[in-house]
């Protein structure tokens, strides 16, 4: 098997890179989340409902607004992520902000060598697939974290989109919608702040429904639903409009932004 080691030391350093940017960028909202907003989007809120009581595990949790935003509706929440500086960031907001979210800084393929405690969720949102070679792994430890009769859940921009280049401006249709090489960019600037001068190096893959969802089913997860969706709750793509209800759109939409998945560890 390939040696991802590499990849993922570069992508590491540039997400410690992004932390600082992002925690000031209008994206995230920070003033707003200090004060109590959510940042959690409309897909997650209505799929998994009322979480007072359970307890949950984030998957890539950046610096953790969505695992707090969690524990303020009474979730039991511990949050996993690659960079050690959205760790320290997410740690020192959670004292701030007198919650007691948990937070691990590990690969997430790696979260069962560090959290051995179940859970009766896990989640993961928007942007967290596509930095993993291989799902069955990633599947195989979500099944491991999970309590029999158990929910995961993840909401993510749908795979036809990581078939174009953005880095030119105009999107060019270059990649495999199932791809199974490394997809290496350099660009200066953040999905928050694209006025940023910071370089992004990223490695990243692309995966298409069938194999999420099948390296869930393997895992031993039961399939509750897949829904597809033309809107995205984050203007991160070029050229988007703004919709009344918050949420935005293509000019000319031709396949879906999101796709949703919830599941249940059933034995």
């Amino acid at each position: 098997m390939e040696n991802h080691t590499n990849y993922f030391e570069v992508n590491k350093a540039t997400w410690d890179q992004k932390v600082t940017i992002h925690a000031q960028s209008e994206m995230y909202k920070m003033a707003g989340f200090k004060a109590g907003d959510t940042s959690l989007m409309p897909y997650e809120l209505k799929a998994l409902g009322d979480v007072n009581g359970k307890s949950l595990l984030h998957l890539q949790c950046h610096f953790g607004q969505d695992t707090m935003s969690w524990s303020r509706m009474g979730a039991d929440c511990v949050g996993v992520d690659l960079s050690d500086e959205a760790i320290k960031l997410a740690t020192s907001l959670s004292q701030e902000l007198n919650l007691n979210t948990e937070f691990v800084c590990c690969n997430v393929l790696d979260t069962s060598n560090h959290i051995s405690k179940t859970f009766d969720i896990v989640y993961t949102s928007y942007g967290t697939i596509g930095w993993l070679p291989d799902l069955k792994p990633w599947a195989k430890m979500i099944a491991e974290r999970l309590k029999v009769g158990g929910t995961f859940y993840i909401v993510e921009f749908h795979p036809i989109l990581w078939m174009f280049d953005y880095v030119e401006g105009q999107p060019k249709m270059t990649y495999h919608y199932n791809q199974d090489e490394v997809i290496y960019e350099e660009y200066e600037g953040t999905y928050a702040d694209t006025s940023s001068k910071m370089v992004s190096k990223e490695y990243g893959w692309n995966h298409g429904l069938s194999e999420v969802v099948n390296a869930l089913i393997e895992a031993g997860l039961q399939i509750d639903y897949l829904n597809e969706y033309d809107e995205s709750p984050y203007d991160v793509f070029p050229d988007l409009i703004k919709l009344d209800n918050g949420m935005y759109k293509m000019k000319n939409q031709l396949f879906p932004m999101l796709f949703e998945i919830k599941a249940t560890k059933v034995k």
